[in-house]
């Protein structure tokens, strides 16, 4: 009971986190938070195979690839408030009104019996005990569910199978194609240029800096662009330099004077050469 009255109120707020947070990565890591209490409370009522089901299954590959799957796509708050289908919004606010009725209306009608523990249940150990349910009483569930997952995982493929209509395109004809579209249109021909300023950046939403001190727009990506997150940059970087070198980028060198210093450079080194050579010669 310890565990349960510590876990409670974690589990309560977590779910309730899941629902107001704005970012869909802290809705994802709340809900390992549900399903990390929820392990330890199976395990607290001596159910160890469900805590490890729970653990790895659910919490250590599903949970994790949403949560990869939400970093690598990038989804943001700005875009769940989007409404793709006209009056979502309002249809998921009926829905669950209707659903908080039916869960509320149906947990008063409940009657609960006495509690006899887990012992009985598991008195051949809790695994076998769970064979057992599963392959007698609830067999037909337990096959009926298995036919439904694998029809999803195979409509899945379906969905995302997308059939070649062409050849496949290969390295000489994209070559091709790069030419032909500089000789027609001037695009580039090498790869788009890398993001960040002067290496004082890498972050793929920094651009990098052309020349006159102008971002370059090819060097981040057009998501990021058409979402407003890529960072502003500019002359302000190009003033960071220069305060850090001393000098200013913008001017040309005066050639007389770097022909001077390279003169006087080649002076002074053929001087020490020369003075070693003498001290070795002695």
């Amino acid at each position: 009971m310890t565990a349960f009255w510590v876990l409670a109120p974690i589990m309560v707020l977590a779910a309730l986190g899941i629902l107001f947070v704005r970012k869909a990565v802290h809705a994802a890591l709340l809900l390992a938070v549900v399903m990390i209490s929820l392990a330890i409370l199976y395990a607290v009522l001596e159910a160890p195979f469900l805590f490890a089901v729970q653990i790895i299954v659910y919490t250590g590959a599903i949970l994790m690839l949403f949560l990869f799957v939400l970093m690598l796509v990038g989804v943001d708050a700005s875009d769940s408030l989007v409404e793709t289908i006209k009056g979502q919004q309002v249809l998921a606010w009926l829905v669950g009104l209707a659903f908080v009725v039916v869960m509320v209306v149906g947990l008063t009608q409940l009657t609960f019996g006495t509690a006899v523990g887990l012992d009985e249940a598991n008195a051949g150990g809790n695994v076998q005990a769970l064979a057992d349910l599963l392959f007698s009483r609830y067999v037909f569930i337990f096959e009926a569910t298995s036919a439904l997952l694998i029809t999803a995982a195979v409509g899945a493929m379906v969905l995302a199978h997308r059939e070649r209509l062409t050849p496949k395109r290969t390295q000489p004809v994209l070559a091709a194609e790069r030419l032909r579209a500089y000789a027609e249109t001037g695009a580039h021909l090498g790869p788009l240029p890398s993001p960040g300023v002067y290496a004082r950046h890498n972050a793929v939403d920094t651009p990098a800096l052309l020349p006159d001190g102008s971002p370059a727009p090819a060097s981040v990506s057009r998501v990021l662009a058409a979402r407003g997150t890529m960072q502003a940059t500019g002359l302000t970087d190009i003033e960071a330099i220069k305060d850090q070198l001393g000098v200013d980028p913008t001017e040309k060198p005066d050639a007389k004077q770097a022909g001077s210093e390279a003169t006087d450079a080649n002076t002074a080194g053929k001087s020490a050469a020369t003075g070693s050579s003498e001290e070795n010669e002695a």
